[in-house]
């Protein structure tokens, strides 16, 4: 009887832990990623400077590249500026906009990616795309997952506490996206792979019920591991559906109606979930989402983050507008802006009890 299997795309190495990044050089060249210590590195003009000169003396072959920013544009440049040299690897040191430039850049010139993360602010540090600017707004772009993710703890503390609240916020939205998957499932047969669910569910499970806080190492472990299994499972799954369902069309709405006053990706993910769980009944664990957001300081009501009734009403009416062809309980329930309106104040009035 023959034995079936499959091959996952993940990272061969996955370092989180206080103290990493003194380890790096050593990492790599153990792992042979790059036994030669040849290596493009990317990193910002704030904080990736500042790491640059703790480094640089442990990566004496090493090519710094200072990145502009988080454009297609920028991506391109640091590919082409990447050809003229023999490296092993790229690595991408920094916030989410460095990495996505760096995981486009090493794709376009064929090296691995090593992601090294400065913050938690969301679940693209370790998935199969690189979320960038374009002229057209926003795009996603399909990579190769990162053959190392190393993440500092001490790094991580030194971080505005806003990356992680916004970490927090698009991990537990996993619940609502998996939620939205299975409803899909059910009532399209949209296929489900029950491996990448099951890993996104626990990776928002497992933030969820951590009583620890924003300062806590153990809390900051789990929080950054499931982030990296997140990314994992939308390789798994072949796209970003185990992570992104009613909670992110939401997010997506805020980010095209509103785009100078959108708050950040995780903290509109978050209460776009406890939104879409309201929504679909799942009134327990929506009023759980909703005082674990409040216990991390996230929002849980639009005005919380400047927003209006009326304009969050607009958002989700707006937002299955911005994942055509994706089923979620927006478009199951289909509701009129007076339905969407009326479903809000319910979820207003439980909030405010």
């Amino acid at each position: 009887m023959p034995v079936l299997t499959r091959l996952i795309p993940s990272p061969v190495v996955v370092d989180i832990r206080a103290g990493a990044l003194d380890d790096l050089a050593s990492v790599l060249a153990d792992q042979r990623i790059s036994s030669s210590g040849k290596l493009a590195i990317a990193i910002s003009g704030g904080s990736g400077a500042v790491l640059r000169e703790r480094l640089a003396p442990a990566l004496p072959g090493a090519t710094w590249y200072e990145v502009g920013g988080g454009t297609l544009d920028d991506a391109i440049k640091l590919g082409d500026a990447m050809k003229k040299g023999h490296y092993d690897a790229v690595v991408g040191l920094g916030g989410g906009k460095i990495i996505d430039c760096a995981k486009y850049a090493a794709a376009r010139v064929g090296l691995p990616l090593v992601a090294v993360a400065t913050n938690l602010s969301h679940d693209g540090l370790c998935s199969p795309v690189a979320t960038l600017d374009n002229d057209a707004g926003r795009g996603s772009y399909g990579v190769p997952n990162p053959i190392a993710v190393v993440i500092d703890l001490d790094v991580i503390r030194e971080a505005p506490v806003r990356f992680v609240r916004s970490g927090i916020g698009d991990a537990i939205s996993n619940i609502s996206s998996v939620a939205d998957w299975e409803l899909a499932h059910r009532e399209t047969g949209e296929a489900i792979d029950g491996l990448a669910a099951a890993m996104a569910r626990q990776a928002g499970e497992a933030v969820l019920r951590h009583p620890g806080g924003v300062g806590d190492d153990s809390f900051l472990q789990v929080l950054a591991e499931g982030l990296v299994l997140t990314g994992i499972s939308m390789s798994v799954a072949g796209d970003s559906r185990p992570a992104s369902g009613a909670c992110h069309e939401i997010n997506h709405a805020f980010d095209l109606l509103y785009p100078k006053r959108a708050a950040s990706h995780g903290e509109q993910c978050g209460l776009g979930a406890a939104f879409a769980m309201h929504l679909r009944g799942a009134r327990e664990e929506s009023a759980l989402m909703v005082e674990v957001l409040r216990r991390h300081g996230l929002p849980v009501l639009p005005g919380e983050i400047g927003f209006t009734d009326e304009e969050f009403v607009k958002a989700v009416e707006f937002a299955p507008q911005t994942r055509p062809g994706r089923y979620t309980i927006l478009e199951h329930l289909a509701l009129s802006t007076d339905q969407i309106r009326d479903a809000y104040a319910d979820y207003a009035k439980t909030v405010r009890r």
